[in-house]
């Protein structure tokens, strides 16, 4: 653990909508610095865990920048599709991060798994990872989840990625339906958040 206060931290994600959600749970005395600002493309991602891609991510990025970083990896996790997408969500998406693709293959796979899947309850979960890394060194590593189900069609134009589908458990509106408020008080990166705000 650093003995002194981080005052600058590097986010390592190229993600926009990512960026924005942990620069606002950030405490404001950190100024914020986003890889798009070195020009820096992300790594290959090859680990088998949220937390093995988080800390791939963290580490090139602190390694690339002389920076401290903090990288996010997350994902979403649906039961009956063997927790795909998973560490692959973002591929989903493909080249050009278009998770209107993500979300119709998220359908068709559901589809093909069970054709009533919209009668029933599909229960999934967004799970983040976040890490902290200094060069080669690791800091922190944390998971948050937030378990929910699959709407049956996409609702909402807030938010990021698979949030038009997912709808938190208790909650009857999708991720996507929710204003950033709503969102931050309950999700994945808000719970990951709060273990790893003690290393800040």
């Amino acid at each position: 653990m650093l003995k002194k206060k981080i005052t600058k931290l590097l986010i390592g994600t190229n993600n926009k909508g990512k960026l924005k959600e942990i620069r606002d749970l950030l405490p404001k005395r950190i100024k914020v610095l986003s890889t798009s600002a070195f020009k820096l493309k992300s790594p290959k991602e090859n680990g088998k865990t949220f937390k093995e891609n988080s800390l791939i991510k963290s580490k090139y990025f602190s390694q690339k920048t002389n920076l401290i970083c903090l990288a996010d990896d997350s994902g979403l996790e649906i039961d009956i599709l063997n927790k795909n997408p998973g560490i692959y969500s973002a591929r989903w998406a493909g080249k050009n991060s278009n998770f209107n693709k993500a979300i119709k293959k998220v359908f068709r796979e559901l589809n093909k798994k069970d054709k009533n899947w919209k009668k029933k309850k599909t229960i999934a979960r967004f799970v983040c990872a976040l890490s902290i890394s200094y060069l080669n060194k690791k800091i922190a590593c944390v998971i948050g989840k937030v378990e929910g189900s699959i709407a049956k069609k996409p609702k909402g134009r807030n938010g990021f990625g698979y949030d038009p589908i997912f709808i938190p458990n208790q909650k009857k509106k999708t991720f996507g339906e929710m204003n950033s408020l709503q969102k931050y008080k309950i999700d994945h990166r808000y719970k990951a958040f709060k273990k790893i705000r003690k290393f800040l």
